[in-house]
């Protein structure tokens, strides 16, 4: 097949992460894939493997229309059988320009459930994917739950396919030595409990909870620290270090920024907390923390509860009493049971979730359009 694999950027996050490993895993097998980003490359590109990749530039809301005329100069230029268009800003765009290659079968890539706490541009392109949603032959969403909130946003059922993330088991993988000096390097000590939170600070993943949670905890395990991994906005940073200080956690808690070394920040936790309040389609971090061998809990966001199991903890959001129950629960059974939690967690995702199945779905699914 020839394909075109558009995204907003690859700039590191979870929908990226999964856009590069599915263009390099297509081209892999012998398809051609030409991976295009509206904006910048971005970190990711290196991720891409055999895939091609072209970066239209743009700069600003202002150069839509710009972008949009070099996206329909790719797809003259190309001729693919496939234009698979991952998120709204690339599904609209590819909609709109769909009655204009109808030899290229256009895929929606829908990988979140609302638009809870977007801004209007946000809301108004989510919008127009579902109002356009029928120019799509296939709309691929990554969980369970975006597939519901799919067809509560009037998408057509008979279009509709769900295809899990897939998760790099080689990569993330349990290795404690591997983890060993960052583990050091954020305190954690013979006999002391690591727990992270690794997302991006936004609201939507609602860090206030986990750092109610983690104050629960504090009082109760004079042995626990706590791990923040992710970037954000510094207004929104600074408020979340201060209110982490208001609870009294300073020096229990770490905030480590981005990291693109994750292998390694996994395996320097114990546990992993992921209190996300709305917008989660499929969690990547609770996927690749498994993989590592580190037990999970998390609020039931999306198909996070899907994903843990019965490996994990799963509570109802915004409840950070519940959370604090959960991790408390995990760090009992950690000292007896704590080698057997890890390989059930690592088991569970080899056996559902590993990146191969998400490739091996998604060609399928690809070659049985260009098949009809």
């Amino acid at each position: 097949m020839r394909l075109v694999l558009s995204i907003p950027s690859l700039e590191v996050g979870g929908a990226e992460r999964q856009f590069a490993a599915l263009a390099g895993g297509l081209a892999a097998r012998g398809h051609q894939v030409l991976a295009v980003t509206l904006g910048r490359g971005g970190a990711l590109a290196a991720s891409l493997g055999q895939a091609r990749l072209l970066d239209l530039g743009k700069r600003s809301r202002l150069d839509n229309a710009r972008v949009a005329l070099a996206l329909a100069g790719v797809l003259r230029r190309e001729a693919p059988h496939v234009h698979y268009a991952f998120l709204p800003s690339c599904c609209v765009p590819g909609a709109l320009l769909a009655p204009l290659f109808p030899a290229a079968r256009l895929v929606f890539g829908v990988r979140a459930t609302n638009v809870a706490g977007l801004g209007a541009a946000g809301r108004l392109l989510h919008w127009l994917q579902a109002r356009l949603s029928a120019r799509a032959a296939l709309v691929i969403a990554n969980s369970n739950a975006g597939r519901a909130d799919c067809l509560a946003r009037g998408f057509s059922a008979r279009r509709l396919a769900v295809v899990p993330n897939g998760i790099d088991t080689g990569r993330f993988h349990p290795d404690r030595a591997l983890g060993a000096a960052l583990r050091e390097e954020w305190g954690g000590s013979p006999g002391t409990q690591l727990i992270g939170m690794v997302a991006r600070l936004d609201p939507m993943k609602d860090h206030p909870t986990f750092l109610e949670a983690a104050a629960l905890l504090a009082a109760k395990w004079p042995g626990v620290r706590f791990v923040c991994v992710g970037g954000g906005p510094q207004d929104y940073t600074a408020a979340l270090r201060a209110r982490a200080e208001g609870l009294g956690l300073a020096g229990r808690i770490v905030w480590a920024g981005e990291r693109r070394d994750m292998e390694r920040a996994y395996n320097a936790l114990d546990l992993l907390c992921l209190s996300s309040a709305h917008g989660e389609g499929f969690p990547n971090a609770l996927g690749e923390a498994m993989a590592c061998g580190v037990p999970c809990a998390t609020t039931r966001v999306g198909d996070a509860a899907l994903v843990v199991g019965e490996t994990g903890q799963a509570v109802a959001p915004g409840n950070p009493q519940e959370l604090a129950a959960a991790l408390d629960a995990l760090l009992k059974r950690l000292p007896a049971q704590g080698e057997t939690m890890g390989a059930a967690c690592r088991a569970r995702i080899e056996a559902a979730f590993g990146l191969e199945r998400m490739v091996d779905a998604t060609e399928a699914l690809l070659l049985d359009l260009c098949a009809r």
